[in-house]
């Protein structure tokens, strides 16, 4: 038996996990959990890298107090965000985070005074998101911001983590696709963009695929560990690609849906898909492993159904099962919402929008948690139907099984529903998809398994499924 350490890191909270690999069956033991809170200070939103780093030392020291072997280390975490290096090497202030406002309007700005919309998708295949690292990074030089303006480099949130422990810069390809800088075509960032904004390639650490040793654990991080010089792996470091890694496919006609606080719906595809119809769809092309391509929409997912619970005292005490069981026994549903509207992005309050939206789009206007519950995940399948028949549409191969990985998967109401509107077999699970993602491409790194569908072939045996057939069709 093998043991690997994973790092997963989300925009909420963050766990250490250590994963056990025997020849055919891999399990996971959680080690810490700690909360990724958001800090505002100065009128900036800020992520505390140092803390992140701490957590990781006391996940580390924990290994050591267990007395646990491990193989390697491995990281993940959101996309877009990174870090400013001083010339000294040191880190230049923390990370600003994706959800400040600095970022509000640059987008437009960037594409009327800089590079034009379609030159820029053309480029990288990308869909637009005000808060993609491009433009953070001009919007941080229109700012004369002192951490961008003093930088000798910059590094994506994995590959700074990897930095502390190691003292390597690595550019990790799947973060490094989230940016709307990389080219997918010559598979590095592209430096016209980079010019565009007044940076150089060489500002950027090295491109190093997923399963790559990146390094070893510094001397000083070992004396603060007491472990030994433990590879530091470059796995998939976008937390989604790590997931996608780890769905537990038999075979290429599949699709995905990585479902949490956003829904993730996507094919991999053996090359970027960069096109008319994908730019007016805004569908994008993120690095995935072994040369492919995770193409894909973001959609707006359980985050609505978690901001309603909130404002419903009654419905507290009861758990997710419970409260679901009310909404779909109602006998009909129609009403509907469209889960991607701006107005669903942080409105104060979610259920008053989702009641004004049916309102303003003339839709019966759902009343009490049961119907509104409904009427959210109806509305999520319904969307789900749409860019599925989408990706049916750009797929190059037949999709026969539609996988939902993340901790959606354990809604079999809304999985039902998704089988129905996308008239496809759904299989759901597993729940921990990027901490599988995470420790079998550790495992790929030190030889223990060939490729992804070796990876896939031990996931499959080790995690349980729950299968979903179309039963009527979906309106």
């Amino acid at each position: 038996m093998k043991y690997f350490f994973a790092v997963d890191l989300g925009a909420t909270s963050g766990r250490t996990i250590i994963g056990r690999l025997t020849e055919d069956k891999v399990e996971l033991e959680e080690l810490t959990r700690f909360d990724n809170p958001i800090i505002e200070v100065g009128g900036f939103c800020y992520w505390d890298l140092f803390a992140l780093y701490h957590e990781i030392i006391k996940g580390l020291k924990k290994v050591k107090e267990q007395k646990i072997e491990i193989q390697s280390i491995g990281i993940d975490t959101w996309g877009v965000d990174f870090v400013c290096i001083g010339q000294d090497g040191q880190v230049l202030r923390n990370p600003l985070s994706y959800r400040d406002l600095h970022t509000v309007d640059m987008m437009e700005k960037y594409f009327a005074k800089v590079m034009p919309r379609e030159e820029v998708y053309r480029r990288t295949g990308i869909q637009f998101m005000n808060f993609n690292s491009l433009f953070q990074l001009y919007s941080m030089r229109q700012l004369h911001n002192s951490a961008f303006e003093h930088a000798a480099g910059f590094l994506f949130m994995p590959d700074a983590l990897v930095y502390l422990l190691t003292g390597k810069r690595i550019c990790e390809y799947t973060i490094a696709s989230t940016s709307e800088m990389l080219n997918p075509v010559t598979k590095d960032l592209d430096e016209d963009i980079l010019k565009s904004i007044g940076l150089s390639r060489e500002r950027f650490g090295e491109m190093t695929n997923p399963a790559t040793v990146a390094g070893t654990l510094s001397p000083e991080v070992q004396k603060l560990t007491g472990l030994g010089a433990v590879p530091v792996i470059a796995v998939a470091g976008h937390d989604t690609a790590s997931a996608v890694a780890a769905v537990p496919a038999k075979d290429r006609h599949f699709a995905y849906l990585s479902s949490g606080t956003w829904s993730l719906m996507g094919i991999e595809s053996p090359k970027a898909i960069i096109n008319d119809r994908s730019y007016e769809l805004n569908f994008t092309n993120e690095g995935g492993i072994e040369g492919t391509t995770r193409f894909l929409k973001n959609i707006c997912g359980m985050w609505i159904y978690e901001r309603c619970r909130r404002e419903w005292p009654e419905v507290r005490d009861k758990g997710h099962k419970e409260l679901q069981q009310e909404a779909m026994a109602l006998s009909e549903n129609h009403s509907f919402i469209n889960p991607d509207d701006p107005c669903f992005a942080n409105p104060d309050s979610m259920v008053d929008a989702i009641q004004t939206y049916c309102r303003e789009h003339g839709s019966p206007v759902p009343e009490g948690p049961a119907a509104i519950c409904r009427c959210i995940f109806d509305s999520l399948a319904r969307r789900y139907g749409e860019i599925f028949g989408y990706l049916k549409e750009f797929a190059s191969f037949e999709i026969n099984t539609l996988h939902i990985i993340g901790g959606g998967s354990k809604n079999d109401y809304l999985n039902q529903l998704t089988a129905n509107a996308c008239g496809v077999t759904v299989m759901a699970g597993p729940q921990e998809g990027t901490a599988l993602g995470n420790i079998m491409l550790q495992a790929k790194a030190a030889g223990d398994v060939r490729d992804v569908w070796a990876m896939r072939r031990i996931i499959a045996d080790s995690v349980e499924m729950k299968r979903f057939e179309p039963k009527n069709n979906f309106k």
